[in-house]
């Protein structure tokens, strides 16, 4: 199975603004349900602490009212798969299916990769950092959203270098463009 990097970022490579909004990258229900179909070959999500304090906001968003269809779907999805949180300081997990991990540590990536039956992704980019360092990552998802915000939280580390083969691509009638790439050794 593989191991996918996958975010919302800017036309300019960011995946928040200099002061950690990402409003800008709010999908529409196209792009939503596209996010959807994609992820529903993910089996387990890796989260550092700070995306997994945005995303458990899914565990319970099918309570808030006037939800639309798109929205419920993708909450009873993300509650259905596994979660684990890379934290030294979160006490517990406030959502269910969620373990926390002290360290992220590669080699039990490598053997949870190996011993996965679904696909797993690294989400937030100080997390992935170190799946990309690692060679880890196996596959790269870049939904573009069509703003530029002039600073913030990069997509990209730097000092990582990578050949990438084109996969897929695909673009939303709100200006979204979707890129997929295979990582090549």
């Amino acid at each position: 199975m593989s191991l996918i990097y996958s975010m919302l970022m800017s036309v300019d490579g960011y995946v928040e603004d200099e002061h950690g909004r990402f409003d800008w990258a709010a999908p529409d229900e196209e792009v939503f349900s596209y996010i959807k179909q994609l992820t529903s070959s993910v089996g387990t999500y890796l989260y550092g602490r700070r995306m997994y304090e945005t995303m458990v906001y899914w565990e319970t968003a099918h309570t808030a009212p006037n939800q639309p269809h798109y929205v419920r779907d993708w909450t009873q999805q993300w509650q259905a798969t596994e979660k684990i949180v890379y934290s030294r300081t979160l006490a517990e997990a406030r959502s269910v299916r969620t373990r926390i991990e002290r360290e992220f540590d590669p080699d039990a990536v490598r053997r949870l990769k190996g011993d996965a039956r679904h696909d797993i992704t690294v989400n937030g980019p100080a997390l992935a950092a170190h799946a990309l360092r690692a060679g880890l990552v196996d596959e790269i998802q870049r939904f573009i959203c069509p703003a530029v915000v002039g600073g913030g939280k990069r997509f990209f580390p730097d000092g990582v270098r990578l050949k990438l083969e084109l996969l897929e691509e695909h673009r939303f009638r709100n200006g979204v463009v979707f890129l997929r790439y295979a990582v090549r050794a």
